[in-house]
């Protein structure tokens, strides 16, 4: 029994270590804020001007981004949330998967903001040096972020080669004045019920254009544990991915939405979107 008693107070202890406030603020080049054992770091977006419903924003409304580290059962465990302009957003992500974070959340904070602002949330385990480190290399990416590319407008109407899409993503394709849309259901439970495709509970892409310049959209739902593979499947295909969420509470299991974009080669396109579904859990 005093082993036992022992053994449990050995570990609390461990678990309730803080990080290393000094190691955290060197690494990040930031200075660390310390309160209840967590170690907060914080970069305020001044570089941004953005105005929502005719107002200025600060820092101090929310233009901030931060990561907090607090102790954890295998370490350090750092949850954060980054301040992107519309061009960062591709750019932090790949920079967080790249680095072992984990990206989270992906939404808007405002309505009517110009430019706009998303904010992306990120988590991590591990250690502390290790976890510091991810972070400073996601910010320093933000900072190199190059400005976003438009293209030119689509020609219409779409005439796309719909039986090649099928080929590659082995379904059949609603159609419509060119266009084409893919459907894979998924199944949770609510209320008692079933829900499935028909209650929106899918993954759908929809392809306009032409074989040679076309664009996709979507939304993959997802289980929690197939974001991450999702996230990274879309970002190494080059698809970009705009939003991350729920549509619904208290299903089981839990259902995550991730919301995509991609333009180039229709068939490239079709490629990933398979690749993500093929991330996915069977």
């Amino acid at each position: 029994m005093r082993v036992a008693l022992f053994v449990l107070a050995f570990v609390r202890i461990a678990v309730a270590a803080p990080p290393d406030a000094d190691a955290i603020g060197r690494i990040t080049g930031l200075t660390p804020e310390v309160k209840n054992d967590v170690v907060r770091v914080a970069v305020p977006r001044s570089d941004l001007t953005v105005k929502a419903d005719g107002v200025t924003l600060t820092p101090f409304q929310g233009l901030t981004s931060w990561a907090a580290f607090a102790p954890s059962a295998d370490g350090t465990m750092v949850m954060g949330d980054l301040t992107l302009a519309e061009a960062e957003v591709d750019v932090a992500l790949g920079a967080a998967l790249d680095n072992g974070l984990a990206v989270t959340a992906l939404h808007n904070h405002f309505l009517g903001d110009e430019p706009r602002v998303f904010f992306m949330h990120i988590a991590g385990h591990g250690g502390t040096d290790v976890l510091a480190t991810a972070v400073r290399r996601t910010l320093d990416a933000v900072k190199a972020a190059p400005k976003l590319s438009v293209h030119a407008a689509l020609p219409a109407p779409s005439s796309l080669d719909v039986p090649a899409l099928v080929t590659v993503l082995g379904e059949p394709a609603q159609t419509k004045d060119g266009m084409a849309k893919f459907v894979f259901g998924k199944e949770t439970d609510m209320h008692g019920t079933t829900a499935g495709a028909a209650l929106g509970v899918n993954t759908w892409a929809a392809f306009a254009g032409l074989p040679a310049d076309a664009v996709v959209d979507g939304d993959f739902a997802m289980l929690e544990d197939e974001l991450q593979p999702v996230l990274k499947a879309l970002h190494h295909e080059g698809l970009r991915v705009v939003a991350i969420h729920n549509h619904m509470t208290h299903e089981q299991p839990r259902i995550l939405f991730l919301h995509f974009w991609g333009r180039g080669d229709a068939i490239a396109l079709a490629r990933g979107v398979k690749a993500g579904l093929a991330a996915q859990t069977h």
